[in-house]
């Protein structure tokens, strides 16, 4: 299950961004306009990698 859904302190207040929440087995973000609308999850390491690809 994932919880503790964080949305960017970058991301003011039209609503334009998403939320990415950890589990203890996978990664998940959503588009908070439509937190039901479905999530897309990743593998943990998956999405650590991705995050340092953002920092090359």
């Amino acid at each position: 299950m994932i919880d503790n859904w964080r949305t960017s302190s970058h991301s003011g207040q039209e609503g334009n961004c998403v939320e990415v929440g950890r589990g203890s087995d996978e990664v998940g973000v959503r588009d908070t306009k439509d937190r039901d609308g479905g999530t897309l999850r990743f593998n943990p390491d998956a999405w650590d990698r991705f995050l340092r690809s953002l920092e090359d």
